[in-house]
């Protein structure tokens, strides 16, 4: 998968991925275990959404409501698990054609209601499941090989656990009086 402007945005100016949550040296153990910590995170501001006023939250690049959030988090997730099981079965990626940040759809401006927070987590704990037992299944000998032009296993999973940015769009919200 080639970087898109979203991946290239959280990557140092050399090129590498990095992570708050990951250790300097890279040298910890299963890498799909980081995405778990920040679908926590992500779903721990979501948790505040129920008291959004409908009104986007505005940043110098977009607009961010709750349900936006919550998809680009999906999507990311999806997108990059989707490469790595390209990359290890040796297959081209499927390039994305998703919205991505840059649209808001109509379907971003629902409400954010209980039901949806208890989606958000069935779908987004599943997928960090995914990532922990699948570079699990993949073994330390596959963490850190190369794939040129393609990332490590271990870079992707260090950008991915980067997702929470898209949570911190939005922020946390505070509770009505």
């Amino acid at each position: 998968m080639t970087p898109t402007a979203d991946s290239l945005a959280s990557r140092s100016s050399d090129g590498s991925a990095h992570s708050a949550s990951s250790p300097a040296d890279g040298s910890a153990g299963n890498p799909g275990s980081l995405v778990a910590p920040a679908v926590e995170y992500v779903l721990k501001i979501a948790s505040t959404w129920y008291a959004w006023d409908g009104r986007p939250v505005a940043t110098e690049e977009n607009v961010w409501t709750p349900h936006k959030a919550l998809r680009r988090v999906q999507d990311h997730l999806l997108d990059h698990l989707a490469e790595v099981e390209a990359l290890l079965a040796g297959a081209p990626t499927i390039p994305d054609t998703w919205y991505g940040r840059t649209m808001t759809i109509d379907a971003d401006w629902a409400r954010f209601a209980e039901a949806d927070l208890a989606e958000a987590r069935s779908r987004l704990s599943r997928l960090a499941q995914l990532y922990e037992l699948r570079f699990a299944a993949a073994g330390p000998a596959e963490w850190d090989r190369p794939r040129t032009p393609a990332w490590t296993l271990r870079e992707i999973a260090e950008h991915v656990c980067e997702v929470s940015w898209y949570a911190d769009q939005v922020g946390t919200l505070p509770r009505s009086a």
